[in-house]
């Protein structure tokens, strides 16, 4: 008996991944064009949980230099002091400004690792042909890509800092080598939620269910 409602692909049907309609794909092996946007349709991604994986362990391994490398050097009076990510956190609380230490803590460490556990838990359940919670797990898919695209702001803040605070010769602010990690992370996890393939997550469920019939 069935417990899940007919999909796309079991109708005969394939969905457009940017205007969302469903049509009629031209054939079995190539589904053709979008009807109404004129985009190339795709039963499922190509490679989606192999490219997928190979991006989230990339921004795993940058994730360990953008955390232990500096990502400012400020010069003041001759004097040059790099701070860690977790250096500025640091120094943000034990100088009061604990909210704005909160911001950067969950902006700069949290997020970028939360983006990776929650990518590498989508692709073991997906290839483990996991059926449970599957809403809860597209949910956490799109908090992920919404994330994303915010995921850049500790860069921007970053360079507009250097642009600014150059008062030199009393002052000056350059960026540290972490940042370029940091940026590396944050492209590698947005591309890497790009490439995952969201459908996978009600495909195992299906399957299993026709296999259990």
């Amino acid at each position: 008996m069935r417990t899940s409602p007919l999909t796309a692909a079991q109708a005969g049907l394939v969905n457009c991944e940017t205007c969302g309609l469903l049509s009629q794909p031209a054939s079995a092996a190539e589904p053709g064009y979008c009807p109404r946007c004129g985009m190339a349709l795709e039963w499922r991604r190509p490679r989606s949980i192999q490219t997928t994986w190979a991006l989230v362990t990339a921004a795993a391994i940058c994730y360990i230099p953008a955390n232990l490398l500096p990502v400012l050097g400020t010069t003041t009076l001759g004097s040059t002091e790099y701070d860690t990510i977790m250096g500025g956190v640091v120094f943000l609380y034990t100088t009061g400004s604990w909210p704005l230490a909160l911001i950067v803590l969950i902006a700069s460490v949290m997020v970028p690792l939360g983006k990776l556990v929650a990518l590498s838990y989508l692709l073991i359940t997906v290839q483990r042909g996991s059926i449970r919670s599957n809403r809860e797990r597209t949910r956490l898919y799109r908090m992920v890509e919404i994330i994303g695209r915010w995921s850049m702001l500790d860069v921007f803040v970053d360079t507009f800092t250097v642009a600014l605070v150059q008062l030199k010769p009393l002052m000056s602010i350059q960026p540290g080598p972490g940042v370029a990690f940091f940026a590396a992370v944050v492209v590698l996890t947005m591309i890497a939620a790009s490439t995952f393939d969201p459908r996978l997550i009600w495909d195992a469920g299906v399957d299993k269910e026709f296999r259990n019939a």
